[in-house]
């Protein structure tokens, strides 16, 4: 039996955390989609002090922002970028469109068709996550969406830079200075201002997944990636340093940011529980992580290797890092997770900048029935079908009418009886199935 050496912070008061966020996320909403632009100004002004004659930036204000870009920045934003949409165009490749006959006569297939617009936000307000503009624009370029906007909220008063240049190279159509739910619910419903899109991706804080989550149904979404979770599963193969590294690295995204990690040694829970408390003395962001730590780490002892595949799997994570003897086996023998990190060579930063795989990732056990951000979300697999033959028609026709009427659908039988009249040469009655 697993047991724990430390638990983050109880579910309940997780619960109401989540309340408070849905009741001013919904209040925010319904004001922008009541009164629009002006909604919009005014909540830009409240949240991040920012009132711009057009949030939309023009194409001499994205050149000056670029331009305030160190060349090695830009260069690396370029090899970033060009490792994700390398990945991404292989995936596509992958993804192949189907036409086959099934019955003599009878052809079915599917298309993968992109998305026609979409919004992406990129968050910018603790951190500048600049790399979000890679996973998004980038793998939505790849996969064919013809218009592409993307939203980033304004840094130390104005647009942050780097964010316009991966924006931009990226491949967005327009780049607005636009921050926090607004910026998602002025993509997702339109304005006078900014036309709607068919869906939203990026990932971002409660506040923004919470957004996303109310507008689908509405909008499309690629998945709710809320605040970052890591899971670090080692072994006695690895050390207590390397562990609370990885824990922290990404524990700094924010207090709400759980961090996990799953052994089947003591001794090393123990050291690793050492090892945060030493980092948290000298991490520059130790304020952050040490209150996700405090509230939502966990330490979990388990017994077996397969005891810790089935916690791992309890917890679905959003990024997994294996250190273990032999991390293939998680590979082989997990089934919930957003990314798998294996091996001490590899880490969770890597994914989250630079790798070329995505890092919007599912969150909050997601991961039991979704995967991440992919060229794949950006497409609608569409079937059709063809009947080429009139004895296909009247075969399918007779089997289709009887199940019409055994669900009491007779104009649905209809539709398949007047086929089999005309291409079967039989008179069916109306309101009587094919025999």
């Amino acid at each position: 039996m697993p047991h724990w050496l430390k638990r983050g912070m109880d579910a309940s008061a997780i619960k109401a955390a989540d309340a408070k966020v849905r009741e001013t996320v919904e209040s925010i909403l319904a004001d922008i989609e009541a009164r629009k632009d002006q909604a919009v100004k005014d909540l830009s002004k409240k949240f991040d002090n920012w009132t711009p004659a057009d949030f939309k930036l023009s194409p001499a204000e994205i050149e000056r922002a670029i331009a305030q870009v160190k060349k090695r920045d830009l260069e690396d934003i370029k090899f970033a970028q060009a490792q994700v949409r390398n990945f991404a165009q292989k995936q596509r490749d992958s993804m192949h469109d189907l036409e086959v006959e099934t019955l003599p006569g009878v052809v079915l297939g599917h298309r993968h068709i992109a998305v026609n617009s979409i919004g992406c936000y990129v968050p910018g307000g603790r951190y500048p996550m600049v790399a979000s503009a890679h996973m998004s624009i980038v793998t939505a370029k790849v996969a064919g969406v013809k218009r592409i906007i993307a939203c980033a909220p304004p840094f130390k008063g104005g647009p942050h830079p780097a964010i316009v240049a991966a924006m931009h190279f990226g491949g967005a159509d327009d780049i607005y200075v636009l921050g926090g739910v607004q910026a998602v619910a002025a993509m997702a419903l339109g304005t006078e201002s900014i036309k709607p899109v068919d869906m939203i991706v990026g990932p971002g804080n409660a506040y923004v997944a919470e957004a996303k989550r109310q507008l689908f149904g509405r909008v499309g979404i690629d998945l709710l990636a809320g605040p970052t979770e890591t899971l670090i599963i080692a072994d006695d193969s690895v050390d207590g340093e390397i562990c609370a590294t990885d824990l922290l690295g990404q524990a700094e995204h924010g207090p709400n940011s759980p961090a996990v990690l799953i052994t089947n040694s003591e001794k090393l829970a123990r050291e690793t529980m050492k090892e945060v408390a030493r980092l948290l003395t000298i991490l520059p962001s130790a304020e952050l992580a040490g209150q996700a730590w405090k509230d939502y780490g966990e330490v979990i002892v388990c017994d077996s290797i397969d005891e810790m595949v089935q916690e791992a799997d309890r917890v679905a994570s959003e990024h997994v890092q294996v250190m273990t003897r032999d991390p293939d086996y998680f590979l082989n023998n997990m089934k919930n997770y957003g990314s798998l990190f294996l091996g001490a060579r590899t880490n969770v930063a890597y994914g989250d900048k630079v790798i070329g795989t995505n890092h919007t990732l599912p969150t909050k056990k997601n991961a039991r029935f979704t995967g991440g951000l992919w060229v794949g979300k950006f497409m609608k697999t569409c079937t059709y079908q063809k009947v080429l033959t009139d004895e296909a028609s009247a075969k399918i026709g007779e089997v289709c009418s009887r199940l019409c009427m055994l669900e009491g659908f007779v104009a649905h039988a209809e539709q398949a009886n007047v086929r089999v009249r005309r291409y079967g040469g039989r008179n069916v009655p109306y309101a009587q199935a094919a025999e």
